[in-house]
């Protein structure tokens, strides 16, 4: 991983100065830090990151995948899952993740989403996580717009850990930004986005019930690292910014200048 320039840590743009193309370009090369960053050492052994190009309308993403034998019978158990060799998950944190908890819903919403089914396999792993960047195309229409909102309640359903990433500025689609429809999706229940925090990183933790970590952020903050869960209780690290300021630094010259304005 790249380090700082000069030390100096990198803030978050305003992607709104430039159009959708140019945030694609940085989209794919953010998601390509993301994935070196989870490969290096981040995942447990047993544990590895692909950047996917799904064919629903979920977006391309990065997802973790992994292929777990004592998996099905642990599953329930909070308990550290042995590795077969007297180790365990290397490298899940099972301490508070440092994100604000925001929400929770209640056991309810596991019974009533039951009859959804949104499984994907890669290599012929299960899948237990994504890490997703929204882009201005996730909110160009309504019909788009609910697609992302709907899948995303789906993968939930199916204890499939999120964390989204939304850096684009609130439409009349999600005045409160994509984790306020997300979250008024599973609960009913409205979010509001604090007052000059326009745009939002959240973790989801799914199963039996959703908790969502949320922090509310705005252009000129500096990226928080957050956590990505890979079962109930456990989480991995993700250093946000530096896999930004690595992405950042092969945006060509021409377009910095113009988004730094």
């Amino acid at each position: 991983m790249k380090g700082h320039v000069g030390g100096a840590t990198i803030p978050i743009h305003d992607w709104s100065r430039v159009d959708t193309g140019i945030f694609h370009d940085f989209h794919h090369a953010w998601i390509e830090e993301i994935k070196r960053l989870l490969n290096s050492g981040v995942l447990p052994p047993d544990h590895y990151a692909l950047a996917e190009q799904h064919t629903s309308q979920f977006g391309p993403d990065v997802l973790t995948l992994q292929s777990r034998p004592l998996e099905d019978r642990a599953r329930d158990s909070l308990e550290p899952i042995s590795d077969g060799s007297g180790g365990t998950d290397v490298g899940v944190i099972v301490a508070k993740p440092k994100a604000r908890l925001a929400g929770e819903t209640d056991l309810e919403f596991y019974r009533r989403k039951q009859n959804v089914v949104a499984v994907r396999h890669v290599s012929g792993d299960r899948l237990v996580a994504i890490v997703e960047i929204v882009s201005p195309g996730n909110k160009s229409s309504q019909a788009v717009f609910r697609k992302f909102v709907d899948k995303a309640v789906e993968l939930l359903s199916q204890d499939i850990h999120l964390l989204i990433l939304d850096l684009i500025p609130p439409t009349r689609r999600d005045p409160n930004g994509i984790h306020g429809a997300i979250w008024e999706a599973l609960t009913d229940e409205e979010y509001k986005a604090p007052p000059g925090k326009p745009l939002t990183l959240a973790a989801y933790e799914a199963e039996m019930g959703v908790r969502a970590f949320v922090e509310p952020v705005s252009v000129g903050d500096t990226l928080l690292e957050m956590p990505l869960f890979l079962k109930a209780g456990g989480h991995v690290p993700v250093a946000l910014e530096s896999t930004y300021q690595s992405a950042w630094e092969a945006v060509p010259r021409r377009w910095r200048s113009v988004i730094e304005g």
